[in-house]
């Protein structure tokens, strides 16, 4: 495991209180922000490592790209899907709604899956209406459609993203959550992919490369794997040309995928992963990723 995954608390709590102060100077955070949990210098003059051209594309493309925008968003990237006659991966929805006190609770079924549009971990899994607690998530979701993500996380690409509430269907079986392929795709080309299994209750993260073979050395931020691997889904080759087909118009995108007794759902787009600070196991690995991914065209 990497030796910066270890962090000093202290600097943490006292650099807190100041977080919105520094946020007013994008470059000058995201700098310290890297240095701080990386422990690396972040070079944006001649970015290598694939996290330094991952900041690069935080800090001064992604942002004004409007298509990212529109893509990162959850209801803006199942219009994008459909202009590319890709909508029969969507999962379905029961509807977007601008506030909570729009949605019909009446007419969804017993288990369903809420999410904000415009921000990534703003979501409720409901599993037992019956048990479901309206006014304690009515309170959550008030506050997160009042809450600027894309200023709070330094990924400006989210702040032009419309907060509305999306309700889709849940795709799991007696409380698991299925598992997630989670495909990186570089200049149009899928390279490596990490596979999560156990969401929920003991998550696990394998790293591969795009042909299965272990990528060991991308474990990141200390996640550990499953032992014993995962099989490989019969329509792989599928899920790949998909992946690259949702992400052709992007330098980099990771393309989020299920694969559900060989259906094949979509899940979302994600332009910087770990806001781009991934601290890999074996620090080669931000090399070579960084090698397939060319960003001369937005430099």
């Amino acid at each position: 495991m990497n030796k910066n995954l270890k962090e000093n608390r202290l600097k943490r709590a006292l650099v807190l209180p100041f977080k919105p102060i520094f946020r007013l100077f994008p470059v000058s955070y995201v700098k310290h922000q890297y240095k701080y949990i990386t422990h690396h210098k972040l070079n944006l003059k001649n970015p290598v490592r694939y996290t330094e051209k991952l900041q690069y594309l935080r800090l001064f493309s992604y942002p004004k790209n409007p298509l990212v925008s529109k893509a990162a968003g959850r209801a803006g990237v199942r219009e994008y899907l459909t202009e590319k006659g890709l909508e029969k991966y969507l999962i379905p929805i029961y509807g977007i709604f601008d506030k909570f006190e729009d949605i019909d609770f009446d007419k969804l079924p017993n288990q369903f899956v809420m999410k904000c549009t415009h921000a990534c971990a703003f979501n409720e899994i409901v599993l037992d209406k019956s048990k479901y607690d309206k006014e304690t998530s009515k309170k959550k979701f008030q506050k997160w459609l009042k809450t600027d993500y894309g200023k709070m996380t330094m990924e400006r690409h989210y702040s032009p993203i419309k907060p509305q509430i999306i309700i889709e269907k849940y795709l799991g079986f007696d409380g698991d959550l299925p598992t997630e392929y989670k495909i990186h795709v570089f200049n149009g080309k899928a390279k490596y992919m990490y596979v999560v299994t156990g969401r929920g209750v003991d998550i696990r993260y394998n790293n591969y490369y795009i042909d299965w073979t272990p990528f060991d050395g991308a474990q990141f931020n200390g996640w550990k794997k499953r032992e014993e691997g995962n099989p490989i889904p019969p329509n792989w080759n599928d899920m790949v040309k998909l992946a690259e087909k949702m992400a052709e118009d992007f330098p980099f995108v990771r393309v989020d995928l299920y694969n559900i007794d060989g259906k094949i759902y979509f899940s979302e787009l994600t332009f910087t992963p770990a806001k781009g600070t991934l601290i890999f196991d074996d620090d080669k690995a931000d090399f070579e990723i960084g090698e397939w991914l060319d960003i001369k065209k937005v430099v």
